[in-house]
């Protein structure tokens, strides 16, 4: 029988190890717009980077991929979610899309049917999914009363994980937006993360 020198086969039986470890590490998909997209900061700064070193650092096996979109809205997530379930096989799918629907007042049943066949998609796969609600500014009225609570709406009856609101904490102060008003700093995304990690880690264990 032919035998490794014992060297060759520890850095054998190691790499096999790396090898084993690297093929465990599930997949968080995070599915949003330019408010995950790191949009206006550097990609390193953005929150779902955040959210990949803290995993890390916590020693918890998972990869995070940004299928992110600036600009995105339900209908164009709707389009490319099954290219991208099948791309990334994740273990858990969080989908951030909606804004754009609001802020340009689209049909507020398409964005509910959207982000519905959003999560039936996820789920189908066997994902965990975790629906990021927004909110709409004050003035859109009615309208932004009923877009909010689609969100929750929703999550309940797919019994899916939900943060209430990505911007919570932030919407008010000034001094964590660029110019636009729209977009978060980077200085924003370590709280963007906090509000993410309270719906995300109870689907981690």
């Amino acid at each position: 029988m032919f035998r490794l020198p014992p060297i060759r086969c520890m850095l054998l039986v190691g790499f096999l190890l790396l090898a084993s470890t690297a093929q465990a590490a599930k997949t968080i998909l995070v599915f949003g717009d330019s408010l995950s997209a790191g949009f206006g900061i550097r990609q390193e700064a953005a929150w779902p980077t955040l959210l990949h070193q803290r995993l890390r650092e916590k020693q918890l096996d998972y990869n995070v991929v940004n299928a992110s979109i600036s600009g995105e809205t339900t209908s164009g997530g709707r389009a490319r979610i099954e290219d991208a379930l099948a791309r990334h096989t994740p273990h858990i799918v969080i989908i951030a899309l909606g804004a754009n629907d609001g802020l340009r007042g689209l049909p507020l049943a398409t964005m509910r049917g959207n982000l519905e066949a959003m999560v039936d998609s996820a789920q189908r796969k066997k994902a965990k999914v975790l629906i990021v609600g927004q909110r709409l500014p004050p003035n859109y009225g009615s309208y932004a009363v009923q877009f909010h609570k689609i969100y929750g709406e929703i999550a309940q009856a797919r019994k899916t994980a939900l943060v209430d609101f990505l911007l919570e904490g932030i919407a008010e102060q000034p001094q964590f937006f660029q110019a636009d008003n729209l977009h978060p700093t980077a200085e924003a995304q370590p709280l963007l993360l906090v509000n993410v990690w309270r719906g995300l880690e109870p689907l981690l264990k």
